[in-house]
C-alpha cells in the first residue's frame, strides 16, 4: 500500500519531508530546503498547507500539489500557526525596542492566507503562548492583552466584541470542537486569596454567576488547563514553584477537575511526589495520570475521579493515547532510560515493551499504528535521529544524522479525525526487515570483593503491580441526577447502620472516611481489654515507623538491611492490628 502520509525533519542538514510507512523514502511533494536556517515550521490542521521560514522569507505549500501558494518577507519569523481552517497564517519575531526606549514595532501578524495580505499586526512581548486561540469553525478568536482576553468573531480584528475581564487573567484556553465555545480561565491568587479557575460559555461574562463552573484552590505558581475532546470538562495541574516540604526539588503538584456542569473535585493520587504527566483519553470519559516518586505510578480514572485501573509502579514520566484511544503508551523518557509499555486500553492487556533510549520526543502517527520516537538537539547533542514503530514493538525504520550533524525537530504530518478509521488492536508484532533495538541491559557495579559471590538483590522499594479497580459489574455511564442520590442515600443508611452496630458492640466501625483520613484524626477507641489495647498501640507505633522510612526510601535514602525487612513486615502488620480491632 502506498504511503499516505509523511514525517517533517529539521534540522543541519535542512527541512525535508520523508514518506511513512512503508517506504520511509525522501518525499518528492516537498523539495528540500537545504539552508541551515530554518527556524519556524507549521501544518494547516488538516494536513493539507505547510509553512515554514527559512530565515530569508516565510513560504506556503500546498503539500498535495507542491505548489507554492504565498511567499512572505519575514526573515526574523521565528514561529508560525495556522487558524484551524486554514484562513489565517499567524507569524511572531521577537520584539524590539528602539535604541531611545520608544515603542517597537508590532511583531505579531496575522497574514489572510488566500490574498496574502496582513488582517492585523499586534505588539506581542512575550513568546509565551504568543499565538491568538481560535474557536475550531473560526467564529471567535481570542487573546490576552494586559490580563484580560479579547474576542474577535469571524476573524475581524480591528473591532473587540467582547471582554473577559477579571482582576488577572494569567491565561485561558478555548474548548475544542463545535459551538457554544467555553473559556477556561486562570486568575492567580495574591495577598493570601486563593487562586481560581473559572468556566465560562461565550459570550456570558457577566458577574460570577454567568460562570459554568468555578474552583479556588491555594498552593498554584502555574497551572495547565486540559479540555477533553467533548469540552465537558477540564482537568488541572496546579504547581507550586517550591515544594515547602523539601522533598522534591520539582515543587509540589495537585490534579483538579472541574466540569462545565459545575462539579469540580481533587483527584486524589495514591502516591506522593511529582504529577509527571496527565492526558485525556479521545473518548473524553477517561484520563491518564503519571505521579510519585520513581518508581512512579500511573493510573486511570473515570469521570468521577474514581480509579478505574492502576498501572503498578514503573520507570515512567509519560503518557500518550493513540488517536483513536484505544491504546496508551507509558514511557520513561528524559533522564530515564526510553522504555515504553504498550497497553490495549480495552481489556487492559500489555501489547509490547519497546525501549527507545535518549528519546526527546514521542508522537502517534495519526493512523493509530504508527510511532515516531527521536532524540533531538539541543536536549541531547549526540546521536541525533529517529526511530519508525508499529505500536507492537516491532523498529521499522531507523535514521540517525551523521556525527557532525543535528537535528532538531521531527513531526507527523496531521489528519482531521475520521480520515484514519479505527482497526482491531494486534498483539503479534508486525513482520519488520531491522533487528529489534534491545539496548544492552546496563550491569549493576560490583565492588571487587562482592565479584565471584552469587547476586544478593536488595529493593529500596516493592514494586507494584498493575490491578483493575474497576468493582465487577459497574457500568462506565455517569449516574443520572437521581441514581446519584439514591446511591448517597443508600450508602449514608448503611453508613448509620454501621454507627449504630459499632455503639452497641463498643467496637470501631471502619466508615470509609476514617479509612482515607491520617490515623491520628482517628477518635482512640478502646477494646476493653488493656492488653489489646497495648497491642493495638504498639502495632500503630510499628506502622507509623514503616511510614517514616518508607519515605525516606521514596526521597532516595539508602536504607539498611534491617530497615528493608521492617518495611516487608507492613502487610502482616496491618492484617494483625485489623484483625485485633475487630476483635477476631
Amino acid at each position: 500500500s502506498s504511503c499516505l502520509f509523511t514525517l517533517t525533519v529539521r534540522g543541519s542538514e535542512g527541512l525535508y519531508m520523508v514518506n511513512g510507512p512503508p517506504s520511509f523514502t525522501e518525499s518528492t511533494a516537498f523539495q528540500r530546503d537545504s539552508g541551515k536556517n530554518c527556524k519556524a515550521v507549521a501544518f494547516s490542521k488538516d494536513g493539507s498547507l505547510f509553512a515554514w521560514c527559512n530565515g530569508e522569507k516565510v513560504n506556503i505549500v500546498n503539500v498535495t500539489s507542491a505548489e507554492l501558494l504565498r511567499s512572505f518577507d519575514l526573515p526574523k519569523a521565528v514561529c508560525l500557526e495556522f487558524s484551524p481552517k486554514n484562513n489565517v497564517l499567524a507569524t511572531w519575531q521577537a520584539y524590539t525596542t528602539a535604541k531611545d526606549g520608544t515603542a517597537g514595532v508590532p511583531n505579531l501578524q496575522l497574514h489572510d492566507v488566500k490574498t496574502g495580505k496582513c488582517l492585523k499586526s499586534f505588539i506581542q512581548k512575550k513568546m509565551q503562548n504568543w499565538c491568538p486561540c481560535w474557536a475550531d469553525d473560526e467564529s471567535i478568536c481570542a487573546r490576552n492583552v494586559n490580563n484580560e482576553v479579547h474576542f474577535f468573531e469571524n476573524n475581524n480584528f480591528n473591532t473587540i466584541t467582547n471582554k473577559l475581564h477579571l482582576q488577572k487573567v494569567n491565561d485561558f484556553v478555548l474548548s475544542p470542537g463545535a459551538q457554544p465555545t467555553k473559556v477556561a480561565v486562570y486568575v492567580p491568587g495574591s495577598k493570601g486569596a486563593p487562586s481560581f479557575i473559572r468556566l465560562y460559555q461565550y459570550p456570558n461574562f457577566n458577574g460570577p454567576q454567568s460562570a459554568l463552573a468555578n474552583k479556588s484552590f491555594f498552593k498554584a505558581d502555574k497551572v495547565t488547563m486540559l479540555w477533553n475532546k467533548k469540552a465537558t470538562a477540564v482537568l488541572v495541574i496546579a504547581s507550586t514553584e517550591v515544594d515547602k516540604t523539601g522533598a522534591s526539588y520539582y515543587g509540589e503538584q495537585t490534579l483538579h477537575y472541574i466540569a462545565t456542569n459545575g462539579e469540580s473535585a481533587v483527584v486524589q493520587l495514591p502516591k506522593n511526589g511529582p504529577i509527571y504527566d496527565v492526558v485525556w483519553n479521545p473518548n473524553s470519559v477517561e484520563f491518564c495520570a503519571v505521579y510519585g516518586f520513581m518508581p512512579a505510578k500511573a493510573t486511570v480514572f473515570n469521570l468521577k475521579c474514581d480509579p478505574v485501573f492502576d498501572f503498578g509502579t514503573g520507570p515512567r514520566n509519560a503518557a500518550y493515547y493513540s488517536p483513536h484511544g484505544h491504546i496508551l503508551v507509558l514511557a520513561g523518557f528524559g533522564n530515564l532510560r526510553g522504555q515504553m509499555e504498550v497497553w490495549d486500553v480495552k481489556n487492559y492487556k500489555l501489547i509490547s515493551k519497546p525501549v527507545a533510549s535518549d528519546s526527546t520526543y514521542f508522537a502517534w502517527c495519526p493512523d493509530g499504528e504508527h510511532i515516531v520516537t527521536a532524540t533531538c538537539a539541543p536536549r541531547l547533542r549526540v546521536s541525533n535521529g529517529y526511530k519508525i514503530w508499529h505500536y507492537t514493538g516491532s523498529l521499522l525504520h531507523s535514521y540517525e544524522v551523521p556525527s557532525n550533524e543535528e537535528m532538531w525537530q521531527v513531526f507527523w504530518q496531521p489528519f482531521l479525525d475520521g480520515v484514519f478509521p479505527a482497526k482491531a488492536v494486534k498483539y503479534q508484532a508486525v513482520p519488520s526487515e531491522l533487528p529489534s533495538a534491545e539496548p544492552k541491559p546496563a550491569q549493576a557495579y560490583r565492588p571487587p570483593a562482592l565479584r565471584n559471590k552469587p547476586v544478593t538483590t536488595s529493593k529500596l522499594h516493592e514494586d507494584e503491580p498493575p490491578q483493575n479497580m474497576k468493582p465487577p459489574g459497574s457500568s462506565d455511564k455517569p449516574l443520572s441526577k437521581t441514581a446519584l442520590k439514591n446511591q448517597r442515600k443508600h450508602e449514608a443508611k448503611k453508613a448509620a447502620k454501621q454507627e449504630a452496630k459499632a455503639d452497641a458492640n463498643q467496637e470501631p466501625a471502619q466508615s470509609s472516611a476514617s479509612q482515607n483520613a491520617p490515623r491520628s484524626t482517628v477518635p482512640a477507641v478502646t477494646s476493653g481489654d488493656p492488653e489489646v489495647d497495648k497491642k493495638i498501640k504498639n502495632l500503630k507505633k510499628k506502622l507509623k515507623a514503616i511510614e517514616q522510612l518508607k519515605e525516606q526510601a521514596a526521597a532516595g535514602k539508602q536504607l539498611e538491611k534491617n530497615q528493608l525487612e521492617k518495611i516487608q513486615k507492613e502487610t502482616a502488620l496491618l492484617q494483625e492490628l485489623e484483625d485485633l480491632e475487630l476483635g477476631l
